[in-house]
C-alpha cells in the first residue's frame, strides 16, 4: 500500500524533480492547496478539509441542530456579562498590539470558517428588550443575523456522523495568507518577473485587488462606493479586514520581494520560477520559525518541546476548540456543535493576563501537531529543503529582523522582542488607550434591499402583463388593415361604377340625434329623388320626391348658419351640418331647383339651431313609432291582448294615435319583410296593398293584407296572389305574368334560374294541369293548379321581421325532410306534440295518414333506385318499435361507456401525454420541495422555485413534442400503419392547439413563479445569494444584492424569459381563430417566430442558473424528426409545376388544373400546400385536391376569401385579346392526410360539405364512382352526400361533378341531398311557391328546378339528428357509420352535436371526422 502511494506521489510531482541536479529546484515543491503533505492521508491539512474535533459533538438532535435557549444562556446576555467592566486596562505582561494582530495573521493562515454555509442556515440571536445598543426602544423584536459557517456536506447525516465544519484555507503553516490557498490564486499574485509578487504603481505595495481574486472588499462606508482603492491583493481572503492585518500582509509581501531580489543578484542565471520558489521556501521557513519559536512562547508563556522529527502518523488537522481558544478578542462567530459556549466562559474565568491552562493546552497541542505532522517543516532535514547551516540561520531570524529588512530602519529603533515592551525599550506608548475621548458608536443601521423598488417592480410586472394586450392591439390593427385592403380590392369595380353615377355630391355631416354620433355623407340630387351615401359610396338612404308632397326646408339662423333640416311627409327627417354657410347655400339652391322640377310644393323658414334639432324626427324616433305600429297591427290580427301589444305609459294614447295614423314607405315595408325595396315581390305586394295609390301604406291597408295571410283560407291566399300578379288587371294571368311571378319568388335566391328554365317550368305546370292549350289563366285555373298544395297554402304567412312562426305550424309543415311527410306515418312523438283540440292540427293529422298496403311509395322507388321491390324503412322516420326504458343512472352509465368507446384513442393519447407532463412537474416539484435542501434554494423561495421548476419541466416537454404534431409527412405515413388504430392522427391539429393552450397556461404559472423568485432574491443578503448562485455572487463585501431589474433585464435567463413572453404573446394572439381568418399572412409570418422561440428556449435554459440544462433532453429527438420532415417538404417545394388550365367560376371560385409531378401518389380527400411564384415563394396555403387519384392532372377549386386568394384569382384571369395564356407556375408540397381519406373504411359513409368545404368530397365522389365502374373492390357500399350552400350558383362546378357522378352511378352508391340555406325555411308566400315549383319540377322531369340534378333540393338547414336516426333504421346491420364534415365551424359543430346525441344510445355508432375552414 505504501509503495503504491509513493508511486502515485512520484507521478504527481515528478515534473518538479525530474531535472535532478541540473534544475535549481532540487526539492519537492509544496502544493499551494495543502494536498499530499502526508503521503498516506493526502487530504490532511488541505483546503476544504474538515476540522478535527478534540471532544465529541454536542448537538441538540445529535446531528446538526445547535443547542439554543433555554438550554443555553442568551448570547447577547453572555457577551454583555463577559465584557462588562472598565476598558483600556494595560497588559499585565506588557504585550504589544503587534502580538495580538500577528496572532490574527497566523489564524488567517491556518483556519478560515468565516465563509457562510450553503445552503444558508441562520441562528439569529434574539436581542433582549432594552439593550442599550440594539434595542433602546424596548421593541423586543430585534435580532442579530447570524449565519452558520460552511460545513462538510458528507457530515450531518446521522448521530454517528454529526456535522463538521470545513477549513477554507490550508491547515499548515505554509504561508497561505501570503501566497494564497490555490495555484490560481498564487498566479494572480505573481508578477512572473524576477520571482517577485506583483506590485502596484508603487513597488512597495501590492497591486490592487482584482475581480478574479475572492477578496473581501467592503464598500467605502462614507460614500458607499465600491472599488479597489486601498485594497491590496493578498493571499488571505480577509487580508484587508483591518489596518493591522493589512500591515502584516505588506510586511510579508516586501520580505518575499526582498528575498527574490537578493537571490536574483546571487544567481543571475535563474529564471522567474526558480527565484520565486526559492524565495517562497525561505519566506515560509522564516514565517514558521517566528510563529512557533517567537510568537507562540510570547502568547502562551510556554516554550514548545524540542523538534524530534517528522511524524507521518500524527493528524495535524485544525480543531474547532483551537479556533475558540486562540481568539484573543473572541469574535461573535463561534461555531456551534461543540462545547464552545461552555468552553468560552470556562477559559475566560481561568485566564488572568495569560491564557489559562485549558486554552494553553489546546493551543500548544495544535501548534505542536502542526509542526511535527508537517512534511515540509523547515527543520525536517529529510525533505531536502534546507541544510543544517540554513536551518540555523533561519532559527536566528526574528520578526524584528524582518521588520528592519523591509523598512530599512535603524535596528536600534526596535526592541529585541517586538511582542513585548519593557522599560527602557525604544518606541514607548504615549498613553494608555481607553474609551475616554473616543466618539460614541453610531446607531445600528438596518438595510432594506427592496426599499424604493416597489413601484418599479410593479410597473415591470404590469408591463409584462401588457404583452398580450399589445399583441392583441397589433393583431387588431393588422386585421383591420387587411380587411380594409381586401374590401378595397373587392370594391374597386363597384366604386368606379357608383362614382360615375354619383358625381357632384355635396359633403356634409348627417346629424342622427343627441345619442348618436354624426356621420360624414355625400348628398346627391337626382331626378325624383335625393340619394345619401357614405364615404365608400354605399347608399344609406334614398328619399323619393313625388307630388303632391309638401316639403319643409328649415335653416338655422345662428351658430354659423350651418344646419339644414329637410322635412318630408311620412319619412324621418334629414338634418345636415356644413362647415360653411356658403356650402349650405349651394345645396339649398340646388334643392330648390330640384323641388320645382319635381313639381313639389315647399316652404322655407329659419329657426335657432337648438330648436331645429328639437323639431327634427330622427330615425330612432321613427323606429319606435313603427314598432308600436306593428305591435298593434298584429294584436288585432292574432287577437293578442292590448296590453301585450306595446301600449306605452304616460302619453301612450298620443303615441298610439301617432303610430296608427302613420304610413309606411316602400323602403320601410321592404325592410319589414327583410327584402330590398327594388325587389319585384315588394313592388307587386306594395302595389296591391296601396289601394289609394299615394305611395304609402296606411294601418288599414297593411291590416287588410295581413289578415288574409294570417287567417285566410287557401282560396283567399291564392286569390290574393292572383291579384298581385295580374299586372294588366284584366282578371287573367298570362304565361308572361306567371313567369314574372316566379321570377319575383326566386329573387331571394339571387335569380338562380335562367329565363329558359322558367319557361320550361311554366310549360310543364300548364301541361300537368291540362292547360297546355291556354295562354291565360283565370283564378279558378290558377287555384286548380295549386290543388295538391292546400296544406302548404293553409300555413303560408307573410313573414314580418320580429314575428315568430308558431311552433305547431313548424311541426306540421316541416319541409326540410328527405322524404315528403305526406306519404309516411306521423311518429308518436309528433302526435304527442300536437294538441287534438286544434282543428288545424287534426286536419293535418288526417292528411298524414299512411297507406295500409306494404308496397313502397312511388317516391321511395324513385329515391332509392329501381331495384327496390319491397318496403324498407325510410329516411327521416322514427322507429316504430318500443324501446326498453332504463333507469337514469343506467342511462348515464351507458352514455359514459359510449363516450369512452367513441373517443378511446383520443382519451388514451391525451391521458398518456398529460401523465408524462404531470409526472415531470411532480418530479421537479418533489425534488425542490424535499430533495434540494442541500442547495438552499428551497429555503429561500419554496413556492416560487417549486412552481417555476415544475412548470419548466412540463413546458420543456410540451414545446418539444408539439413539433411532432406539425410533421405532416410523418403523420400522413403513420396513418396508414397499425398505429392509426391507437393514435388519432386526424386530430393532430386539435392536439397541437390543446398542447399550445396548456403550455401557455403553464408559461404564465412559470412566469408567476419567477416573479416570486425575483422578489425574494432582491431582498436576500449576499451571503445567501452567494450560496445559491456561486457563479454570479461572491460574499466578499464588495457588492450589495442586485436589484429586481438586474434579474429581469441583465441576466441571460431573465432577458430571454422576457423576450420569450413577448414572442409567445405575438404567436398566440395571431394564431387565434379570429385573427387567423382575417389575416392569414399575419398568422403565417408570426408563427414562423417558432425558430426564434426555440433559440431563446435553448439559451434560456442553457445558462444553468439554478440547475443544469435539461431542455435538450426533450428537444433533441423531436427536433431531428421535425427537421427531417421539413427536408422532405423542401425537396418537393422547389419543383416548379406548370398550370395547364385556369378557369374563373362564379362566386369567386378559381379552378386550377396543373401537372401531376412524377411519382405523386395521393388518396381522395387528401390536401396539399401551394405557393404561387407570382405572389412569393414563401407563403404557402393549404387546399384540398378536387381531382381523383386516377386522373392524370391535379385540380384545385379555390374560393377568393382573402387578399391572397383574391390576388390569385386576378393573376389567373383569362388574358385579353387573342394571346395564348401563360399562367404563373406553382410550388407544391404534399400530399398530406386527414380524416376524410378514411371514407372507404366504413360500410356506410356520410359526407357533409358546407360552402367551399365540399372540395374534398368532390374527389371522393369521383373516386368512388370510378372504382365501382372498373369493378374495384370497395368496402364502402353507400355514401350519403349532403351539400349545404346559400345558393347553388355559388358552386356550380360541383353541380357538374355531381351530375357526372349521377350519370356514372349505376349501382346506386351515392345519395345526394342539396340544401339551399338562402331560401330560409319560412312559411311565407315566397318559399311556399318555390317549394311547390320545386316539387312539381322534380315530379315531372325527375330533376331539381334549381340545380338540374336528380338529387332533391331542400330549403333551409339539414336536420342532422333525425337523419342519423333514420340511417340506423335504413342500415340496421351496420354497427359503425363514418361521418365526414368540412365547412364552417357552426355546421361542423351541429354535426358533432348530432353524433354525440345519437352515440349516447346503444345502437349504430357514428364516427365523426371534421375539418373547418
Amino acid at each position: 500500500m505504501g509503495f503504491c502511494l509513493a508511486l502515485a506521489w512520484t507521478l504527481l510531482v515528478g515534473s518538479w524533480t525530474s531535472m535532478g541536479a541540473q534544475n535549481p529546484i532540487s526539492w519537492e515543491v509544496q502544493r499551494f492547496d495543502g494536498w499530499y503533505n502526508n503521503l498516506m492521508e493526502h487530504r490532511w491539512g488541505s483546503k476544504g478539509s474538515r476540522l478535527q474535533r478534540l471532544v465529541p459533538a454536542s448537538y441538540a438532535d445529535g446531528v446538526y441542530q445547535p443547542l439554543r435557549e433555554p438550554h443555553l444562556p442568551n448570547p447577547r446576555n453572555l457577551s454583555n456579562t463577559a465584557m462588562r467592566g472598565p476598558a483600556g486596562q494595560a497588559s499585565l505582561r506588557n504585550r504589544t498590539v503587534l502580538g495580538v494582530f500577528f496572532g490574527y495573521h497566523v489564524l488567517s493562515d491556518l483556519v478560515s470558517v468565516e465563509t457562510p454555509g450553503c445552503p444558508a442556515e441562520f441562528l439569529n440571536i434574539h436581542i433582549p428588550p432594552g439593550d442599550p445598543v440594539f434595542d433602546p426602544d424596548r421593541r423586543g423584536d430585534v435580532v442579530l443575523p447570524f449565519q452558520r459557517s460552511r460545513w462538510d456536506p458528507e457530515t450531518g447525516q446521522s448521530p454517528s456522523n454529526p456535522r463538521d465544519l470545513t477549513n477554507e484555507v490550508t491547515g499548515w503553516l505554509d504561508g497561505s495568507a501570503i501566497y494564497g490557498s490555490s495555484h490560481s490564486w498564487s498566479d494572480a499574485l505573481r508578477s512572473f518577473s524576477g520571482g517577485q509578487l506583483a506590485s502596484g504603481p508603487d513597488p512597495a505595495f501590492p497591486r490592487n485587488a482584482q475581480s478574479p481574486l475572492l477578496m473581501w472588499t467592503a464598500p467605502d462606508p462614507a460614500t458607499g462606493q465600491r472599488g479597489p482603492r486601498g485594497l491590496y491583493a493578498f493571499g488571505a481572503e480577509r487580508g484587508n479586514r483591518d489596518p493591522f492585518l493589512q500591515a502584516l500582509g505588506l510586511l510579508w509581501f516586501r520580505y518575499h520581494n526582498l528575498c527574490a531580489q537578493r537571490l536574483a543578484r546571487e544567481h543571475p542565471q535563474w529564471g522567474d520560477e526558480e527565484l520565486f520558489q526559492h524565495a517562497r521556501k525561505r519566506v515560509i521557513a522564516t514565517y514558521q520559525n517566528i510563529v512557533l519559536y517567537e510568537w507562540l512562547p510570547s502568547f502562551l508563556q510556554k516554550t514548545p518541546p524540542k523538534y524530534a522529527g517528522y511524524s507521518p502518523f500524527l493528524d495535524p488537522s485544525i480543531s474547532p476548540e483551537f479556533l475558540v481558544a486562540s481568539e484573543q478578542f473572541f469574535s461573535t462567530m463561534v461555531p456551534p456543535g461543540v462545547y464552545m459556549r461552555e468552553l468560552l466562559p470556562g477559559g475566560l474565568l481561568e485566564s488572568h493576563g495569560d491564557p489559562g491552562p485549558l486554552f494553553s493546552t489546546i493551543v500548544l497541542n495544535q501548534f505542536v501537531r502542526l509542526r511535527d505532522g508537517d512534511r515540509y517543516w523547515f527543520e525536517n532535514t529529510r525533505n531536502g529543503l534546507f541544510s543544517e547551516e540554513e536551518i540555523a540561520e533561519i532559527r536566528n531570524t526574528s520578526l524584528r529582523d524582518v521588520l528592519v529588512a523591509v523598512t530599512n530602519m535603524n535596528p536600534s529603533a526596535l526592541q529585541p522582542n517586538v511582542f513585548f515592551w519593557h522599560m527602557g525599550d525604544p518606541c514607548p506608548q504615549p498613553r494608555q488607550l481607553s474609551t475616554e475621548g473616543l466618539p460614541a458608536c453610531g446607531p445600528s443601521i438596518m438595510w432594506d434591499y427592496f426599499e424604493g423598488s416597489g413601484f418599479g417592480f410593479g410597473v415591470t410586472i404590469g408591463t409584462l402583463c401588457c404583452f398580450p394586450l399589445v399583441s392583441l392591439l397589433s393583431a387588431w390593427i393588422v386585421a383591420r388593415l387587411r380587411r380594409r385592403n381586401f374590401k378595397r380590392l373587392q370594391g374597386q369595380n363597384r366604386q368606379s361604377i357608383m362614382s360615375e353615377k354619383l358625381v357632384g355630391g355635396m359633403e356634409a355631416l348627417e346629424w342622427q340625434g343627441h345619442k348618436e354620433p354624426s356621420r360624414p355623407v355625400l348628398v346627391h340630387l337626382q331626378p325624383g329623388q335625393i340619394c345619401v351615401v357614405d364615404g365608400r359610396l354605399s347608399v344609406l338612404r334614398t328619399i323619393q320626391l313625388r307630388p303632391p308632397q309638401q316639403v319643409n326646408l328649415i335653416l338655422s339662423g345662428n351658430h354659423g348658419r350651418r344646419a339644414l333640416l329637410l322635412k318630408i311627409p311620412k319619412e324621418y327627417d334629414l338634418v345636415l351640418l356644413f362647415n360653411l354657410e356658403a356650402e349650405r347655400q349651394v345645396l339649398v339652391e340646388n334643392l330648390r331647383g330640384a323641388l320645382k322640377e319635381s313639381g313639389l310644393r315647399f316652404q322655407e323658414w329659419e329657426l335657432q339651431e337648438q330648436e331645429l334639432m328639437r323639431a327634427a324626427v330622427t330615425r330612432e324616433q321613427r323606429s319606435h313609432l313603427l314598432e308600436t305600429f306593428f305591435r298593434h297591427l298584429f294584436s288585432q290580427v292574432l287577437d293578442i291582448d292590448q296590453a301585450d301589444a306595446g301600449t306605452l305609459p304616460l302619453d301612450s294614447s298620443q303615441k298610439v294615435r301617432e303610430a296608427l295614423t302613420c304610413e309606411l314607405s316602400r323602403a320601410e315595408f321592404a325592410e319589414s319583410l327583410g327584402l330590398k325595396p327594388q325587389d319585384m315581390f315588394v313592388e307587386s305586394m306594395f302595389s296591391l296593398a296601396d289601394k289609394d295609390g299615394n305611395g304609402y301604406l296606411s294601418f288599414r291597408e297593411f291590416l287588410d293584407i295581413l289578415v288574409v295571410f294570417m287567417k285566410g283560407s287557401p282560396e283567399e291566399k291564392s286569390r290574393l296572389m292572383f291579384r298581385m300578379y295580374d299586372f294588366d288587371g284584366n282578371g287573367l294571368i298570362s304565361k308572361d305574368e306567371f313567369i314574372r311571378m316566379l321570377r319575383s319568388f326566386i329573387e331571394i335566391s339571387n335569380n338562380c334560374l335562367s329565363k329558359a328554365q322558367l319557361t320550361e317550368v311554366v310549360e310543364s305546370m300548364f301541361r300537368e294541369s291540362g292547360f297546355q292549350d291556354k295562354e291565360e289563366l283565370t283564378w279558378e285555373d290558377f287555384h286548380f293548379m295549386l290543388r295538391d298544395h292546400d296544406s302548404e297554402l293553409r300555413f303560408t304567412q307573410l313573414c314580418v321581421k320580429g314575428v315568430e312562426v308558431p311552433e305547431v305550424i313548424k311541426d306540421l309543415c316541416r319541409r326540410a325532410s328527405y322524404i315528403s311527410q305526406e306519404k309516411i306515418c306521423p311518429s308518436p312523438r309528433l302526435s304527442a306534440r300536437c294538441p287534438h283540440s286544434n282543428a288545424g292540427v287534426e286536419w293535418a293529422a288526417q292528411r298524414l295518414q299512411c297507406p295500409m298496403d306494404t308496397d313502397p311509395p312511388q317516391e321511395t322507388r324513385r329515391r332509392f333506385g329501381k331495384k327496390v321491390t319491397s318496403f324498407q324503412p325510410l329516411l327521416f322516420t322514427e322507429a316504430h318499435r318500443e324501446k326498453f326504458q332504463r333507469g337514469r343512472r343506467h342511462q348515464t352509465l351507458q352514455q359514459f361507456k359510449r363516450f369512452i368507446e367513441n373517443y378511446r384513442r383520443h382519451i388514451g393519447c391525451v391521458a398518456v401525454f398529460y401523465a408524462i407532463t404531470g409526472g415531470l412537474f411532480l418530479e421537479r416539484a418533489y425534488y425542490y420541495a424535499f430533495g434540494a435542501h442541500h442547495t438552499g434554494i428551497t429555503d429561500t423561495t419554496r413556492v416560487g422555485i417549486i412552481l417555476s421548476r415544475g412548470t419548466a419541466a412540463s413546458i420543456s416537454f410540451m414545446f418539444s413534442y408539439i413539433l411532432l404534431t406539425m410533421c405532416r409527412n410523418l403523420i400522413t405515413f403513420l396513418r396508414e400503419t397499425f398505429l392509426n388504430r391507437y393514435v388519432p392522427f386526424d386530430a393532430a391539429v386539435d392536439f397541437h392547439r390543446l398542447i399550445a393552450s396548456t403550455a401557455i397556461v403553464l408559461t404564465v404559472l412559470h412566469s408567476a413563479g419567477h416573479v416570486v423568485n425575483v422578489y425574494l432574491f432582491s431582498i436576500s443578503p449576499l451571503s445567501v445569494l452567494s450560496c445559491l448562485f456561486p457563479g454570479l455572487f461572491h460574499d466578499d463585501g464588495s457588492e450589495f444584492p442586485q436589484k429586481y431589474y438586474w434579474w429581469f433585464f441583465q441576466t441571460v435567463p431573465g432577458l430571454t424569459g422576457v423576450l420569450l413572453l413577448l414572442v409567445l404573446a405575438i404567436m398566440y394572439v395571431f394564431a387565434s381563430h379570429h385573427f387567423r381568418r382575417h389575416s392569414f399572412r399575419g398568422f403565417w409570418l408570426t408563427h414562423h417566430l417558432y425558430i426564434l422561440l426555440y433559440v431563446l428556449l435553448i439559451i434560456h435554459g442553457s445558462f444553468g442558473l439554478i440547475q443544469l440544462p435539461r431542455f435538450h433532453i426533450f428537444f433533441l429527438v423531436p427536433a431531428l424528426i421535425y427537421v427531417g420532415d421539413k427536408l422532405v417538404s423542401l425537396s418537393r417545394k422547389k419543383v416548379e409545376i406548370s398550370v395547364v388550365k385556369a378557369e374563373l367560376l362564379p362566386s369567386g371560385v378559381t379552378h386550377l388544373q396543373f401537372q401531376r409531378p412524377q411519382g405523386f401518389e395521393y388518396k381522395s380527400g387528401q390536401w396539399v400546400r401551394i405557393a404561387c411564384l407570382a405572389l412569393g415563394t414563401t407563403e404557402y396555403h393549404p387546399f384540398t385536391l378536387t381531382s381523383a387519384p386516377h386522373e392524370d392532372t391535379l385540380s384545385l377549386h379555390i374560393r377568393a376569401a382573402g387578399p391572397w386568394t383574391t390576388r390569385l384569382r386576378e393573376i389567373y384571369s383569362p388574358p385579353t385579346g387573342d394571346g395564348c395564356a401563360k399562367y404563373p407556375k406553382l410550388y407544391l408540397d404534399g400530399p398530406f392526410g386527414e380524416g376524410h381519406q378514411e371514407w372507404h373504411k366504413f360500410e356506410v359513409s356520410v359526407l357533409v360539405g358546407g360552402g367551399i368545404g365540399v372540395t374534398p368530397f368532390a374527389s371522393i365522389l369521383k373516386d368512388l364512382v370510378f372504382k365501382s365502374s372498373v369493378s374495384c373492390q370497395v368496402f364502402c357500399k353507400k355514401i350519403y352526400f349532403i351539400w349545404v350552400t346559400r345558393t347553388q350558383r355559388q358552386f356550380e362546378w360541383l353541380a357538374d361533378i355531381i351530375r357526372e357522378v349521377e350519370e356514372n352511378d349505376r349501382q346506386d352508391l351515392v345519395s345526394v341531398h342539396i340544401y339551399i340555406t338562402q331560401l330560409a325555411e319560412k312559411f311565407d308566400l315566397r318559399t311556399t311557391m318555390l317549394y311547390i315549383c320545386e316539387r312539381h319540377f322534380q315530379k315531372v322531369l325527375n330533376r331539381s328546378l334549381f340545380t338540374g340534378l336528380r338529387s332533391i333540393t331542400h330549403f333551409g338547414r339539414p336536420p342532422f339528428e333525425p337523419f342519423f336516426k333514420s340511417l340506423q333504421e335504413v342500415h340496421p346491420q351496420v354497427r359503425k357509420i363514418g361521418v365526414f364534415s368540412c365547412g364552417p365551424p357552426g355546421m361542423t359543430k351541429n354535426v358533432e352535436k348530432a353524433c354525440q346525441l345519437i352515440n349516447k344510445q346503444d345502437q349504430t355508432h357514428f364516427s365523426h371526422h371534421y375539418e373547418n375552414f
